[in-house]
């Protein structure tokens, strides 16, 4: 199975002067564990994470005062739709984080996780029923 079959193609993007509260606002709307950060000034592509916003409330940050741009991870790893979901794994497990970010040339076209990766290689209940019946 590929990456493009599992990813998920809502790609929350926000910009590195939201604050914390707002980008958590966003994601949890959205149901998503991470955003896509666009920065016009570096016309890079970072990421925040639900657990970057974690670390900061954890440590006693203000969400309302503090921005994404300073809990932006940005040397992001990202992946292609082609890729196999083997090699997603193992990009999340040799660099110790839970989502990638999926490029088509240039462009984000979605988001795999490790949860997305799970789910498609779990069996589904409807599978085992069938097998145990």
């Amino acid at each position: 199975m590929l990456v493009r079959d599992a990813m998920s193609t809502v790609v929350l993007t926000i910009g590195p002067a939201h604050t914390l509260r707002q980008a958590a606002r966003l994601m949890a709307a959205r149901r998503v564990g991470a955003a896509v950060v666009l920065d016009p000034d570096t016309s890079g592509l970072g990421i925040l994470t639900e657990r970057d916003i974690l670390i900061s409330v954890g440590l006693g940050q203000d969400p309302d005062r503090e921005h994404v741009a300073s809990h932006t991870t940005t040397d992001v790893v990202f992946a292609s739709p082609a890729w196999t979901l083997e090699d997603a794994a193992d990009a999340m497990a040799h660099g110790g984080f839970r989502h990638l970010v999926v490029l088509d040339g240039s462009e984000p076209v979605g988001i795999v996780s490790v949860r997305d990766i799970i789910r498609c290689w779990a069996p589904s209940k409807r599978s085992s029923a069938a097998l145990a019946g």
